[in-house]
C-alpha cells in the first residue's frame, strides 16, 4: 500500500529523464501515484515513462508557453495535479563563473527559478479555488542554503528557489497548499559527474543515489516538512551559517583556496 498522502493522487515530475527526477517519478508510481513525465530529452523520457508506467509530456517546463502547455496535457490525462515536482535544473558553470555571459545567467534564471514561478501561477488558483489544495516540491539544492564554491550563477539560482518556495509556503500553507524545498548535497547524477574539482567537495558527505533522495522525501511527508535534506549534516551548516554568518564564510573562503589550488 502507497503513502496516504500520494496514492492515488495525479503527479507531474519535471526533469525526469535521469537523476533526482526519475527517482521521484519511480517512487511516486511505487507509492501509488499516476504520474506525468517531462523533460526535454525526449528519448529518454520516453524510456524513463516506459520502463516505471508514467504518462510522457517531452518539452521546455521553464518557458511559459511550455508550463501552460505540460500543465493543460497533464490534467488532461490525470483529471487534476495535485503533487508538482518542480525538479528540472541546470548548471552552466564555467571556470570563470563570475564571466558566465548574461545569456547563460538567463538561461539558469529561466529553468531554475521562473520555471517554477511559472508552474505556480498556473497551479496555485485551482488549487486554492477547488479548496482540495495541493502539494508544489522544488528541488533546490544545499547550494541554496549555503553556496556552491566556484558556481555563481548556481548558487545564486538556488537561493533564489528555496526563496521563493518559502514565499509560497508563507502566502499560501495555510489555505491547502504544501510547499517543500529538497535540498540534497553531492547527487550522483551527470551533473557531479561534470564538476570537475568540486566533484570532492561536493561529495564530502557523501555523495549519495537518486533514490535516496526520493527516499528522504517520502519520509518528511508525514510531517510535511519545509526543508527536505537528504545530508542531515545540511542542518548544522545552515545553523552554523545562521549564527555566526562571519565565521562561516571564513571557512568556505579557506575551502575556496583548497579549490583553487587544484
Amino acid at each position: 500500500m502507497g503513502h496516504a498522502s500520494l496514492e492515488g493522487r495525479g503527479a507531474v515530475v519535471t526533469g525526469a529523464a535521469g537523476g533526482i527526477g526519475r527517482a521521484l517519478a519511480t517512487r511516486l508510481v511505487a507509492e501509488g501515484a499516476r504520474v506525468v513525465v517531462n523533460d526535454v530529452d525526449a528519448d529518454a523520457l520516453e524510456a524513463t515513462a516506459s520502463e516505471i508506467g508514467a504518462l510522457a509530456v517531452p518539452g521546455d517546463c521553464a518557458s511559459a508557453a511550455g508550463v501552460e502547455e505540460l500543465v493543460a496535457t497533464a490534467t488532461h490525462a490525470l483529471g487534476r495535479i495535485d503533487v508538482y515536482c518542480a525538479n528540472a535544473g541546470i548548471d552552466r558553470t564555467s571556470p570563470d563563473s563570475l564571466q558566465l555571459p548574461d545569456e547563460e545567467w538567463a538561461r539558469m534564471l529561466d529553468v531554475n527559478v521562473m520555471g517554477h514561478v511559472r508552474a505556480a501561477r498556473a497551479l496555485v488558483p485551482s488549487w486554492l479555488d477547488d479548496g482540495r489544495g495541493g502539494r508544489f516540491v522544488v528541488t533546490a539544492s544545499a547550494a541554496g542554503l549555503l553556496t556552491m564554491i566556484g558556481a555563481a550563477a548556481y548558487s545564486t539560482t538556488k537561493h533564489a528557489a528555496v526563496g521563493f518556495a518559502e514565499w509560497l509556503s508563507v502566502t499560501y500553507g495555510d489555505r491547502g497548499v504544501v510547499v517543500q524545498a529538497i535540498c540534497p548535497q553531492g547527487v550522483q547524477t551527470a551533473m557531479l559527474d561534470q564538476a570537475g574539482p568540486l566533484k570532492d567537495l561536493l561529495s564530502h558527505d557523501e555523495a549519495l543515489a537518486p533514490s535516496a533522495v526520493a527516499d528522504a522525501w517520502v519520509a518528511s511527508l508525514d510531517s510535511d516538512t519545509f526543508l527536505v535534506l537528504p545530508h542531515p549534516e545540511v542542518a548544522g551548516y545552515y545553523a552554523a551559517r545562521a549564527a555566526s554568518t562571519d565565521r562561516w564564510l571564513a571557512g568556505m573562503r579557506r575551502l575556496q583556496t583548497k579549490v583553487d589550488s587544484l
